[in-house]
């Protein structure tokens, strides 16, 4: 599977962005995907997960409140609404999917990635 990650850019702070992770070559519809970002020098890490169904979705405590994770199974897409964007959410988004149904929050449990796409919030 392939999965086409886009909708980032450059924005002030306060500001929003939606990601797209459009997924090619396997239907989706079983997956969970999660949503990871690496900022330079930082590890990656996670920012939000959501199974197959969209029932059941984690965030990271820093983008609680802030960052939703959508998903629309017909259209084979997952999304990412950032709103009240801050300096520190700067980084490299990946989305990610997992073989199984489940939502998982280790970037270890996740099979398939995405090329990233780039997040710059400017104070």
């Amino acid at each position: 599977v392939q999965l086409q990650a886009c909708g980032g850019g450059l924005v002030q702070a306060g500001g929003s962005l939606r990601l797209s992770c459009a997924a090619s070559g396997r239907t989706l519809r079983s997956s969970a995907m999660g949503w990871f970002r690496q900022a330079p020098g930082k590890d990656r890490e996670s920012v939000a997960a959501i199974n197959w169904s969209g029932g059941t979705t984690y965030y990271r405590d820093s983008v609680e409140g802030r960052f939703t994770i959508s998903r629309d199974n017909a259209k084979n897409t997952v999304y990412l609404q950032m709103n009240s964007l801050k300096a520190e959410d700067t980084a490299v988004y990946y989305c990610a999917a997992r073989t199984y149904a489940e939502a998982r929050w280790s970037e270890d449990e996740y099979h398939y990635w995405g090329q990233g796409t780039q997040v710059t919030v400017s104070s």
